[in-house]
């Protein structure tokens, strides 16, 4: 079984499904409501566990244990999900994050999240340890005082990295010279390389890191550079009924395929896949793909 480490965010996300986005000063009804456990990285670990991946999870969090029910809340969903939550580092008297999110009926979400800055400053109590047997790394650019000491513990034994970008950054970023692989949601590749040719934002951020690079755009094709040459792979196409985690259930897809020998373009492709499967579902994270429904649809073709 492949070990993978993720580091970065964890969040508990209160998801309501309205047909519409609530307009100023108005009320909508939700035809459903799901709590869960979100986070980049957080949904990622969760993605990879139903994938057949052995995933131990980092992050800082509220505390203590029984002080802050959010943060129970979030490792008590990731423990049941089979994710080893021992590299989770409980700060006394802060509250963990906490997201509203309102999912559309066209699968689109609008987010209000409540982050507490103390955890910003948070660092990982023996990165070492936490990487004693894994196989591959996956952070995301939330909180990079507490990854990059990881990512630096991890290049120092020689393993991959891979970085889900999915916060406003710059294309200097310290980060990127400690990955082996620069993922970035559309969005971000955009603010960060400040334009709306993604193409060449991937031109712009390869100045400054020699890690492969790629982005994901939400339905339209994933991109990513050989060289100077652009790929890119189509997603699979769906009727989308929440993409609430679908980047980080790909992020985490990516990652696994990676830690298994895959080929960068196999690799994606099963990305996609899992992306894809979890963009029919409600409930975010709880949406991933088992690895039998990502084999299914690869064989549909």
């Amino acid at each position: 079984m492949t070990h993978i480490l993720c580091a970065g965010m964890a969040v508990l996300d209160e998801v309501f499904r309205v047909r519409e986005f609530p307009q100023p000063d108005a009320k909508a009804d939700a035809s459903e409501f799901i709590a869960i456990g979100g986070g980049n990285a957080a949904n990622a670990a969760v993605a990879i566990a139903r994938l057949g991946g052995k995933v131990r999870f980092a992050a800082p969090i509220g505390g203590p244990d029984g002080a802050d029910p959010v943060g129970d809340r979030i490792l008590k969903g990731l423990g049941g999900e089979a994710v080893d939550c021992s590299g989770c580092v409980r700060i006394d008297g802060v509250r963990s994050p906490i997201s509203a999110i309102f999912v559309n009926s066209q699968g689109e979400r609008t987010i209000a999240n409540y982050h507490d800055k103390r955890l910003d400053v948070v660092v990982p109590r023996d990165p070492d340890r936490l990487l004693e047997g894994m196989s591959v790394v996956l952070v995301d650019n939330y909180l990079p005082a507490f990854v990059t000491p990881i990512c630096r513990a991890a290049r120092a034994r020689g393993l991959p990295v891979v970085i889900d970008v999915d916060k406003l950054t710059v294309e200097a970023d310290p980060l990127f010279s400690l990955a082996t692989h620069v993922i970035f949601s559309g969005d971000s590749l955009r603010r960060t390389a400040r334009t709306d040719d993604l193409v060449a934002g991937l031109a712009q951020v390869a100045k400054f890191t020699g890690a492969f690079l790629a982005t994901t755009n939400g339905p339209l094709p994933v991109l990513w550079r050989e060289g100077d040459a652009i790929c890119e792979m189509p997603v699979f196409q769906v009727t989308a009924v929440d993409t609430l985690a679908a980047g980080d259930v790909f992020h985490g897809a990516f990652t696994l395929a990676l830690a298994e020998g895959w080929g960068i373009k196999e690799a994606i492709r099963f990305a996609a896949a899992s992306a894809g499967l979890k963009c029919t579902r409600f409930g975010g994270s709880t949406g991933a793909p088992s690895r039998s429904e990502v084999a299914a649809l690869l064989a549909a073709g």
